[in-house]
């Protein structure tokens, strides 16, 4: 059970958040923002019992054994790949995320990248903005309806895509890290047969040490040469070298990413690359489920100092 030894209890925040979030919570903790030198710019850290972070920022363990009063890890985003969940048990502090809230808006992401990419709608809107169109008509683009689509894990996300997707009358085929058996759709020993079965391969796989890589260059490379590469998972899951030079070589279609290695500082060559759509990490950027991601971060913050059961738990070893 956490014990408070102030009104308000000291929360740190590692990431920046809105500020319809940020008030609500100024109003009942003493929020310290992390500065851009660290812990050092902080003054002292013996009473912050808290941290928001963000999926991509996370916690890791230095951080951790820095705050020794430190009880909860409060991360606004699905994601919890970058907290050090090792350290944080061992410090006996809990870690709570925001799921199911982002589910949508994720998957609908997985589906405009897809549409935008195969039906070149990015370079439409150019084609007419440039005034081309009053001489020329603009090449013949791909289809989406009728085609294959693998999805490469089956999570929430996964199977928000897969339903989005059956709608377009697509035949639609999974690689899942443990089984699905009561999935209708049909199951893929690995990524690699997924990929070779599929016309259009969506990565919406965990981050983490155990998905670096997954997608690697043999598996893009059987997607072939008419595929289209999805990712809006994490940078980490796909081998970016390998995909940078299966989009230069043609060896496949195109992609639509929305997640890299490194962001924002992304690759450079990807933006000399006419068959690969970016976008900027917006899977979750709505209002809407902004809203809802700060709300879930904000009551667990409230049931972790009133000594209430966490909301949305992904490790509960509370002092």
């Amino acid at each position: 059970m956490p014990t408070v030894s102030s009104p308000r209890p000291k929360v740190l925040m590692v990431s920046p958040m809105p500020e319809w979030d940020i008030a609500p919570m100024r109003e009942a903790y003493d929020l310290i923002d992390l500065p851009a030198n660290g812990l050092a710019g902080v003054g002292p850290v013996a009473e912050i019992m808290a941290v928001v972070t963000s999926g991509g920022r996370g916690a890791d363990a230095a951080l951790i054994e820095a705050l020794p009063a430190l009880q909860l890890i409060a991360v606004y985003g699905v994601g919890y790949d970058k907290v050090d969940l090792a350290a944080a048990s061992q410090h006996n502090v809990a870690v709570t995320n925001t799921p199911d809230v982002l589910t949508a808006d994720v998957a609908d992401m997985a589906l405009a990248l897809t549409l935008a990419l195969a039906r070149r709608i990015v370079d439409g809107d150019a084609f007419v903005r440039s005034g081309t169109w009053i001489n020329e008509s603009m090449p013949l683009t791909g289809t989406v309806s009728g085609r294959k689509v693998g999805i490469v894990g089956l999570g929430r996300i996964g199977e928000a895509i897969g339903r989005r997707f059956a709608g377009f009358d697509t035949e639609i085929g999974y690689w899942n890290r443990s089984p699905k058996p009561l999935s209708a759709w049909r199951a893929f020993p690995t990524p690699a047969t997924l990929a070779a079965w599929s016309d259009i391969l969506v990565v919406a796989v965990a981050g983490g040490g155990d998905t670096v890589g997954l997608v690697d260059g043999s598996t893009i490379a059987a997607l072939g040469r008419d595929g289209l590469l999805i990712n809006i998972s994490r940078g980490t899951t796909v081998d970016e070298a390998a995909l940078i030079a299966a989009l230069e070589n043609g060896t496949i279609a195109g992609a639509g990413l929305d997640v890299f290695l490194n962001e924002p500082a992304i690759d450079p060559r990807f933006s000399r690359l006419d068959n690969v759509l970016l976008s900027p990490h917006q899977g979750s950027a709505t209002q809407a489920t902004r809203q809802a991601m700060g709300a879930l971060v904000r009551a667990n913050l409230a049931a972790h100092f009133a000594g209430e059961a966490l909301p949305t738990p992904v490790i509960d070893r509370r002092r």
